[in-house]
């Protein structure tokens, strides 16, 4: 029989080898694989539970209104000779804010003054007659009723003098303008609006289970949606004595100590503070996570795994919550990345180290060559 080709003891050598290194490859990396999943760590961030001071907050929102508003008619009827003051413009209680013409009105008055003047002196006249016995009781009653209708009709004439100027009713801000100069006003136009922003109030309407929570002076925190974040401290000024059937809410009137920039009409949020507790738990409202109706936070232990607690708070405000039970100050709670995080997880801080770097793997050719037997010594 004749000896194999060299060639073809060559391919099956190497095709041996091929196989054995694809087997030899399959078996580490595998391995590795499984290594590298259970050693995997989620990546969070967590905030410890402190202790500070909570408030019991009731946000509502409503539209701010003056209760000082008036708005100012006219009591005579005349042309406009001076306007005095402009919309935006501050006036004080009974300043002139327009001028009428009073031709015919001061024609009234100084008449009304000559008749006065000239029933007084026959008054005077009779009074001492009647001393003498001269006249009757009948004729000198009746002069003293003259000269007494006569005062009236002077008081009325200056009166309608005075309507020629009209006067702000109230301090406050002139916000509508309705008279131009030279117009022809008549009695009971509306001529000018005038709003005193110091008597700004914010109505609102709190549910009746909290009315044994309400009390007036009750500090209260404004916010204006146009005024970004700028806060407004303000105090409960009335509580209504009822409660409205429909809605089942009490009408609570909110003040303001400094309306500042604030003005009729706005939309704003008014944070109600209902309790206040100055040492207590303060868990970070981000660790929150919502599921159906429970709260559910992640607790770190220290094997750096986590263990997922259902939470019952007690008062919360926009930035924390105070959990009823559960929890001690300093425990460190998932504030970042427990989204999607079971329990039982294990978790990597931003402080700690990586995962070590795996040893890259030998090629299946390299295995080959290493395992490859020495070549035959020659004959």
């Amino acid at each position: 029989m004749s000896a194999p080709l060299p060639s073809a003891r060559i391919l099956i050598l190497f095709l041996a080898l091929a196989l054995a290194g694809t087997a030899c490859n399959r078996k580490p990396s595998d391995a590795k694989a499984g290594e590298k999943n259970k050693d995997e760590r989620v990546p969070v961030e967590v905030l410890p539970v402190t202790r500070g001071m909570i408030e019991h907050i009731l946000p509502t929102s409503t539209t701010l209104e003056a209760e000082a508003e008036v708005k100012v008619f006219s009591r005579a009827a005349n042309l406009v000779t001076e306007l005095l003051v402009e919309e935006g413009d501050r006036v004080e209680k009974d300043q002139v804010l327009v001028r009428l013409e009073d031709d015919t009105q001061t024609t009234q008055v100084n008449k009304a003054e000559n008749l006065l003047d000239q029933s007084r002196q026959e008054f005077e006249r009779q009074r001492t007659l009647h001393e003498q016995n001269l006249i009757s009781d009948q004729v000198f009653s009746d002069a003293r009723f003259k000269l007494r209708e006569l005062e009236l009709s002077l008081e009325e004439a200056r009166r309608q003098l005075d309507y020629t100027e009209v006067r702000a009713p109230i301090a406050g801000t002139v916000t509508r303008r309705l008279v131009k100069l030279g117009d022809h006003v008549t009695v009971n136009q509306n001529l000018f609006d005038i709003v005193d922003f110091e008597s700004l109030v914010a109505p609102i309407h709190i549910p009746d289970r909290y009315v044994t929570r309400l009390a007036p002076g009750q500090s209260t925190r404004v916010r204006a949606e146009a005024l970004g974040d700028r806060v407004f401290p303000g105090y409960v000024k009335r509580i209504s004595p009822i409660v409205q059937a429909r809605s089942g809410t009490i009408k609570v009137t909110v003040g303001l100590k400094e309306p500042g920039p604030l003005r009729p009409g706005m939309h704003v949020n008014v944070d109600l503070i209902l309790a206040v507790e100055s040492d207590a738990l303060l868990l970070s409202k981000r660790a929150l996570i919502y599921d159906a109706d429970q709260t559910n936070v992640y607790r770190l232990k220290p094997d750096r795994t986590v263990e997922r607690l259902i939470l019952q708070p007690r008062l919360e405000d926009r930035e924390n919550i105070q959990p009823a039970e559960g929890f001690q100050e300093g425990d460190l709670i998932v504030v970042a990345g427990q989204t999607g995080l079971k329990d039982g997880a294990s978790v990597r801080l931003p402080g700690d180290p990586d995962e070590p770097a795996e040893t890259a793997p030998e090629s299946g050719i390299e295995r080959a060559e290493s395992t490859k037997p020495p070549p035959a010594a020659a004959n």
